[in-house]
């Protein structure tokens, strides 16, 4: 089958014939229909979290069940999945809190299916390796969709909309009412905007250091955007808040500094949910006594803390009546050959979301 190898960190992916080996007990093969281009794909192939090369990236996909291990009996061929990177082992105390995503198990790195046509070892990127015409995934990354769902769009709910809209209902758990900044108004951020209009926020405050990226998330909900590369803008958000601060703010973008100065913005009592993920190594600094005086936390939130089986049926829910929009967040389709490109445009920032799209 045919994958976009990464070789190098900072290097074009490499097209290449790769070997599959069939799915053991509790795995299952997909064919994949539709990958989604996350900015955590290339922070990977650019080397900022580590790894070692060689290894086939790509997360955020959907597909068709090709063929299941033993031990596997709930999904029949041909059955539309979503494949998720949240792989778990259900066992745990995390996993029986229905925390799959702080898994005990979860950073285990088990033997990858993946090699190239030499024989030569490649690792499965963030568990999944989607960028290739087929995976072998555990169970657990699994997740049905209905049928005739637009695949390309059905992609999108494997990370970037669970990610942000889960921020919002799981890990803040916000209510009617209150109110929001959210940093940055990429894929993830458009994401939380929807997920804080779905909670019935108050306001909805979009930061970010383009207009056109502001205008956009007036779009998905907010109710105020706010240029973030002033010095004024802290007092701005105070301003729309009557001089309060927000209940809570998101950050969706990976840069230091602004979670740095995000807690500027919350309200007694509020708290920053950290979203977006720097480089690994990265430190900022806070001064304890400002939040323990304040009452604010810092709230980690890896993928919306979202249980993927109870939250996508949840999220086509609010697909299917409106209040949930997937196609505008999709810039552009591209087949597997011109991953570079799609690659590229991500990166220039000209894409929410650029979809690789795989033929029969």
């Amino acid at each position: 089958m045919k994958a976009a190898v990464c070789r190098a960190f900072g290097a074009p992916l490499e097209i290449e014939d790769v070997a599959l080996d069939p799915p053991g007990p509790g795995q299952v093969e997909v064919r994949m229909a539709a990958c989604a281009i996350c900015h955590s794909d290339i922070a990977y192939a650019d080397g900022v979290w580590g790894g070692d090369p060689p290894l086939v990236l790509g997360h955020e996909a959907s597909g068709f069940v090709n063929r299941c291990g033993a031990g596997v009996g709930d999904l029949a061929p041909e059955t539309p999945v979503l494949v998720t990177l949240i792989r778990h082992c259900g066992d745990c105390p995390a996993c029986a809190a229905q925390a799959p995503t702080s898994c005990a198990h979860a950073w285990d790195t088990p033997p990858s299916p993946l090699r190239d046509a030499h024989g030569g070892a490649l690792a499965q990127g963030m568990k999944t390796g989607a960028f290739a015409e087929r995976v072998v995934v555990d169970a657990s990354q699994i997740v049905p969709l209905p049928e005739g769902m637009d695949m390309a769009v059905a992609s999108l709910l494997a990370c970037g909309v669970m990610t942000g809209v889960g921020a919002v209902v799981n890990t803040a758990a916000l209510q009617p009412g209150q109110t929001c900044a959210v940093i940055g108004a990429g894929g993830v951020g458009l994401n939380t905007i929807q997920g804080a209009a779905i909670a019935g926020a108050k306001a909805i405050i979009a930061i970010d250091i383009a207009d056109p990226r502001l205008d956009v998330a007036r779009d998905f909900g907010a109710t105020h955007g706010v240029r973030g590369d002033g010095p004024e803008h802290a007092g701005t958000v105070r301003q729309i808040t009557g001089g309060r601060g927000v209940d809570y703010v998101f950050v969706t973008v990976g840069a230091a500094a602004v979670f740095e100065a995000a807690p500027d913005l919350l309200a007694p009592g509020g708290a920053m949910v950290m979203v977006g993920m720097p480089p690994s190594g990265v430190r900022v600094s806070y001064e304890p006594t400002a939040l323990a005086a304040m009452n604010q936390r810092l709230l980690g939130s890896r993928m919306g803390q979202s249980v993927p089986r109870r939250d996508v049926p949840w999220l086509l829910e609010h697909v299917a009546a409106g209040r949930l929009r997937l196609d505008p967040l999709i810039t552009g389709r591209y087949p597997l050959a011109q991953i570079n490109e799609a690659i590229a445009e991500t990166r220039a920032g000209r894409a929410l979301r650029n979809v690789i799209v795989f033929e029969d």
